[in-house]
C-alpha cells in the first residue's frame, strides 16, 4: 500500500477529536473504556486513519491490561516500531506503517502464553474491526 500523507488540518477533518488525539498526537485512551477491549468477534482490525490491515482476531488475547492485546501484526511490515522515552520510561511505540498513526505500544517477555511472548497493546480508537 502507498504511504498516506496528509496535513494536520486534513487529519482533523477526517478524525474525531479523540481519534486525532490518539492517532496523530500519540495519546492514550483510558484503560477498559475502548470498544474492542472485550470483543471476541472474528475479523480483521485495520488502522482507523487509513484502513491498512493491522491485526487479525486470531492473534487477539486476554491480557487484562485494559486495551486490546495482540501477539503479532498481520504482516511484520504493517507496523513500525519506534523507541519511546516519554513518561520517564523506555517503551516501544507501535505506529501504522502506511500513515504513521500512533496505535499503542508493544511489550516483550511478560510471560503470556502466546506464540511470540509479545503484547501489542493497542488503543481501540486506533482501530476499526471488519467482522469475518
Amino acid at each position: 500500500m502507498d504511504k498516506v500523507v496528509k496535513s494536520e488540518a486534513e487529519w482533523r477533518v477526517q478524525l474525531s477529536p479523540e481519534e486525532f488525539r490518539v492517532l496523530r498526537q500519540a495519546g492514550t485512551e483510558r484503560p477498559f473504556t475502548g470498544e474492542y477491549v472485550d470483543t471476541k468477534t472474528v475479523g480483521v482490525y485495520s488502522c482507523r486513519a487509513c484502513g491498512t490491515e493491522l491485526f487479525r482476531s486470531e492473534t487477539k488475547f486476554e491480557s487484562h491490561c485494559g486495551w486490546p492485546s495482540f501477539f503479532e501484526p498481520t504482516k511484520s511490515d504493517a507496523v513500525t516500531l519506534i523507541e519511546d522515552r516519554t513518561l520517564g520510561m523506555t517503551r516501544v511505540e507501535v505506529r501504522c506503517a502506511t500513515c504513521d498513526s500512533h496505535l499503542g505500544h508493544v511489550f516483550h517477555g511478560e510471560g503470556y502464553a502466546t506464540p511470540t511472548d509479545d503484547r501489542y497493546c493497542i488503543n481501540s480508537v486506533s482501530l476499526t474491526l471488519k467482522p469475518a
